[in-house]
C-alpha cells in the first residue's frame, strides 16, 4: 500500500511538471511571434476600399458606391480599437479609405502601388520587387519609430501589401496565393529589428450581418 501510495504521488508530480512545460513551450512559442510581449508595435496593412465597381476614365479614381460600403464597415470594425495613427498612400481611394477611420490621416508615398501597365488587360509590373518591398519597409520603419509600442493603420494597395507580405514571411515574392481583396487587414507585428506577421487578408468585417 505505501509502495503504491508514493508511486501516486510520483506520477502526479511527474504530470505537473510535463504541464508547465507545456504552458512554458506555448508561452515561449508566442513571445517568439510577439504575442502578447510588450513593446510591439502593431501595423495593420489595409487595402483601399473598391473603385472598380463604377470606375472612371481618370487617372485617379475615386472609391465607388460599393467601396464607401466597405470603408464604413471597416471603420465600424476599428472603432472599438485604440489606433495611435492612420497613414495612406496619396492615391485618392487609399485617401478616402483612410478618412473612413480617421480625421487625421499622414499621406506617405512609400504607401504607393507598384508600378504597372495593364496590356490587352494583363498585369505587367514595371517596378521590382526589392523596391517595392524597400519602400514599404522604409514607411513601417519610420512608422514605428513615431509610435513605438502603439497599433498603426496604413492604407496601401494590393500588389505592394502582397510583396511586403512575402518579405515578411521569407517568400519569393510573386509566390504568396492569397488575394488581399478591398479593406482586408494584414496584421504584422514590430519590434526592433523582429516582425511577424500576425494575420493575412482579414475581411470579416465585410461578412453579412446575421
Amino acid at each position: 500500500m505505501v509502495r503504491t501510495r508514493f508511486t501516486s504521488i510520483s506520477s502526479a508530480g511527474s504530470s505537473l511538471a510535463r504541464t508547465d512545460d507545456v504552458v512554458g513551450a506555448m508561452r515561449s512559442l508566442r513571445h517568439a511571434y510577439l504575442i502578447g510581449v510588450e513593446g510591439v508595435t502593431e501595423i495593420w496593412l489595409v487595402r483601399h476600399a473598391d473603385v472598380y465597381d463604377e470606375l472612371e476614365d481618370v487617372s485617379d479614381p475615386p472609391l465607388s458606391s460599393l467601396g464607401r460600403q466597405q470603408a464604413e464597415r471597416l471603420a465600424q470594425r476599428l472603432k472599438s480599437l485604440e489606433v495611435h495613427a492612420v497613414y495612406a498612400s496619396p492615391h485618392r481611394r487609399a485617401l478616402q479609405t483612410a478618412a473612413a477611420i480617421s480625421d487625421r490621416v499622414t499621406t506617405d508615398p512609400r504607401l504607393t502601388e507598384a508600378r504597372a501597365v495593364y496590356p490587352a488587360g494583363k498585369l505587367e509590373l514595371q517596378e521590382s520587387p526589392d523596391a517595392v518591398i524597400q519602400r514599404m519597409q522604409d514607411a513601417v520603419d519610420a512608422a514605428v519609430a513615431a509610435h513605438p509600442g502603439e497599433r498603426i493603420v496604413m492604407v496601401t494597395h494590393g500588389i505592394a501589401i502582397l510583396t511586403y507580405l512575402c518579405h515578411i514571411l521569407r517568400l519569393t515574392p510573386g509566390t504568396l496565393r492569397l488575394f488581399p481583396d478591398f479593406t482586408s487587414i494584414s496584421v504584422v507585428r514590430v519590434k526592433g529589428d523582429r516582425s511577424m506577421a500576425g494575420s493575412l487578408c482579414d475581411t470579416a468585417h465585410l461578412e453579412p450581418v446575421p
